[in-house]
């Protein structure tokens, strides 16, 4: 796409054109496998040489797309990077059929390693905190800083009878509406009552690029994941925030996480679930706040 769209062309188009400047990579990893990503800045131009990389991990319904008003507002600063998690785009699934949290903190480093990245800021949205914390437990000297957005916090504390439900209701789901299905029904929920036209295009848009058996691992990773144990065992900076009308992952909710990390929750008014999307200046702005504060420099 040469040019942006008029304000009054249709919006998924005008945002495609915004991520264009940001075209999807590949990489191989160790492990024969590969891994697709987007990225902002670079690690050569010398007005974010100092600065620690951002790392962004999205959700179950999601993809490294979803964060392009990120990558516009904090790529002049500091190289910004976010994943494809695998089983999505053009990332290898992991090999479990029923993966833990670990199985994709495995590839999560295997990606840093292959960009030879050795320490950064690390943000996950929803299922991509859980990503985040699982690796932050594993890999801590790799992690300045812990920013979990709307955390899911998994259901591996639960009964199993409450694991295998949840699993499987959301299976069903996904079989029977299939990725198209899933974005027209299910985006919806995703935003507040606040959300413009643009921000439901944009999420129905990256949700109905899921590829199934992506999404059935990342349902299974959900049923089996427990959020605050791993948390429990980083003792570095964490911070959490949520929408102050996130009816999936809800502000008591996310409460309990940030107690669970020893930090004070951020509630953002007017914000649902994808807050970053909805309400990209204040998000930006935590995520650039958090960098800072957590030392986000090379030379420190």
């Amino acid at each position: 796409m040469s040019a942006v769209p008029s304000a009054t062309a249709d919006q998924p188009a005008t945002l495609e054109a915004r991520l264009a400047r940001f075209p999807a990579r590949q990489v191989s990893l160790a492990s024969q496998r590969t891994l697709s990503y987007r990225e902002a800045g670079s690690a050569g131009n010398s007005a974010n040489s100092d600065a620690l990389p951002l790392v962004l991990l999205h959700g179950i319904g999601s993809g490294a797309a979803s964060w392009v008003q990120q990558f516009e507002g904090l790529g002049a600063n500091r190289r910004v990077l976010a994943w494809d998690a695998p089983g999505y785009g053009a990332s290898t699934p992991v090999a479990a059929e029923s993966p833990v949290a670990v199985d994709y903190a495995g590839v999560l480093k295997e990606w840093l390693d292959a960009l030879g990245l050795e320490r950064c800021v690390l943000v996950g949205h929803s299922l991509g905190a859980i990503i985040a914390g699982a690796f932050a437990a594993a890999h801590p000297q790799f992690v300045a800083g812990l920013l979990l957005l709307s955390p899911a916090g998994g259901y591996g504390a639960a009964s199993a009878e409450v694991r295998e439900t949840k699993r499987d209701q959301r299976l069903a789901m996904l079989n029977e509406l299939g990725p198209q299905g899933l974005a027209e029904k299910r985006s919806a929920n995703m935003l507040s009552a606040h959300a413009n036209d643009e921000a439901r295009a944009w999420v129905r848009w990256n949700m109905s690029r899921v590829i199934p058996h992506g999404y059935a691992q990342a349902t299974h990773l959900l049923a089996n994941a427990d959020l605050a144990a791993d948390l429990s065992r980083f003792k570095g900076r964490i911070n959490v925030a949520v929408g102050a009308d996130d009816t999936i992952t809800p502000p008591a909710a996310c409460e309990r996480i940030a107690l669970a990390a020893g930090t004070k929750l951020q509630v953002v008014p007017h914000a649902g679930h994808a807050g970053y999307i909805e309400a990209p200046a204040a998000y930006t702005a935590i995520i650039d706040t958090f960098c800072r504060a957590s030392g986000g420099q090379r030379s420190q």
